[in-house]
């Protein structure tokens, strides 16, 4: 459950910015962070591109990148930014609540491959205590996941442990176990100067894939037959010690620091993303209380996960919008719904070659519909449900990867109805188009 400690909410004391290179994109990228006020979260900002799109470093805005693997992303289309999981590791090392971070690029710099920098960073900028309480997020039961081998689960703990095994089939990296309470002292002296590693042979093959161009030797530790190439370790099980690392960074992604204790297995993004899913599904389960519509501000244009939950009653694994990018209120609106083989009906719907239920393109077009209709001021207070549907076509498959883009008009707005038009595009081709009518209710029936 969401828990109230004693702690207060932190933040920077000054800004401060970093230069570097991306590990990935091989980008050269400057980032500066900020102060932010309390209960704003962890914020990133593209100052690159038009509009300076933000994000919230949040569950919402992970964005499964097949073009760009082996690390967390989070943003939608081509405003995104890779590899935030050693930086957002050592923000919840060092208990950072909220911040404001700027880059001009789509990529994080990986300075020495590990957490260090951005550690050392942080601390010479100052941390300032909030007047706010933090709020952590404590498992009520177990949970997990597991494929092909690899799993990793989280039970219930007073505190948040982390303990991890790592088993590569070579020579040189022979099965390593690390398990240790996760506090700001032991992150800063045994986890945050862990640095990322690959085999050899995959270098090779994430060369040929046109990634890794910021990786050398002295920002990754490759390791050959022969051990590590042209480095020295610093830990002698400094690889699964910088797997955990990558996995505190992944679950900070829960918006609020977790109390549990992880078991880990071969664990990777992918899994640890899982397992997050699976952690806020748990929590919107114990969170429930009545629905209370909450809506944005009048001239609002975009509106985060958070804000959508605000105004929808859906939860996860039915909340099908991630993000409104554009919203004139109560008139129309383009939402944006990630695509991933996380997604829970993938397991059943053609499981040896996923695709999107069509049923379910309708409902996510439906609910960036309900956020459009419900910020009309003369539906607040109101929950919308379908009344008809008409002109509906299927116009191509949707499947994971795909990103769709969900366009809606309102054609007529009354006091008891309201019928819009919507469509659902992948890469500027129409997947689904259809017209809905909707009637509103009082809030109060899904108490």
């Amino acid at each position: 459950m969401i828990q109230a400690i004693q702690e207060k909410q932190r933040t920077i004391a000054k800004e401060f910015s970093l230069s570097g290179v991306g590990l990935h994109t091989g980008h050269a990228v400057r980032v500066t962070c900020k102060p932010a006020a309390e209960n704003s979260g962890i914020r990133f900002k593209r100052v690159d591109l038009p509009g300076q799109p933000t994000y919230q470093a949040n569950i919402g805005s992970v964005l499964i990148d097949t073009a760009v693997p082996r690390c967390t992303t989070i943003g939608q289309g081509s405003a995104v930014i890779h590899t935030i999981e050693h930086f957002m590791s050592v923000l919840s090392g060092l208990g950072i609540d909220n911040l404001s971070v700027e880059l001009d690029s789509n990529e994080l710099p990986g300075l020495d491959g590990s957490g260090q920098g951005f550690l050392k960073a942080i601390k010479e900028a100052g941390i300032k205590e909030q007047p706010e309480p933090r709020k952590v997020y404590a498992v009520r039961e177990p949970v997990g996941v597991e494929l092909n081998g690899s799993s990793i689960f989280i039970s219930p703990a007073e505190d948040f442990r982390v303990s991890y095994t790592l088993d590569y089939q070579h020579p040189k990296l022979r099965s390593q176990f690390f398990s240790a309470l996760i506090d700001p002292a032991t992150f800063e002296r045994e986890i945050a100067p862990c640095r990322t590693f690959c085999l050899e042979k995959e270098a090779e093959e994430l060369k040929k894939m046109g990634i890794g161009k910021g990786a050398t030797y002295e920002n990754t530790l490759v390791v050959g037959d022969d051990g590590v190439k042209s480095n020295t370790l610093r830990f002698p099980d400094e690889f699964v010690r910088h797997k955990v690392l990558d996995l505190i960074g992944d679950l900070y992604l829960l918006g609020v620091p977790l109390r549990g204790h992880i078991f880990a297995v071969k664990s990777g993004h992918t899994l640890n993303i899982s397992l997050l899913k699976r952690i806020h599904q748990q929590r919107m389960r114990y969170e429930h209380r009545p629905y209370i519509p909450v809506y944005p501000p009048a001239g609002l244009r975009e509106i985060d996960i958070e804000q959508i939950m605000r105004i929808l009653p859906h939860r996860y694994p039915f909340l099908l919008v991630d993000r409104v990018i554009e919203l004139e209120q109560g008139k129309k609106a383009v939402g944006i719904k990630n695509v991933t083989i996380n997604d829970n009906f993938f397991q059943g719907h053609f499981p040896s070659r996923p695709v999107m239920p069509g049923v379910l393109i309708i409902e996510a077009m439906a609910q960036t519909a309900g956020v459009v209709i419900l910020t009309n001021r003369q539906h607040h207070g109101k929950v919308a449900f379908f009344m008809a549907l008409d002109k509906v076509k299927f116009r191509r498959v949707v499947a994971p990867g795909d990103q769709l883009l969900l366009e809606v008009e309102v054609l007529r707005d009354r006091t008891k109805t309201a019928q819009v038009r919507a469509r659902a595009l992948v890469r500027d081709e129409v997947a689904a188009e259809a017209e809905m009518m909707f009637s509103f209710t009082e809030a109060g029936y899904l108490d």
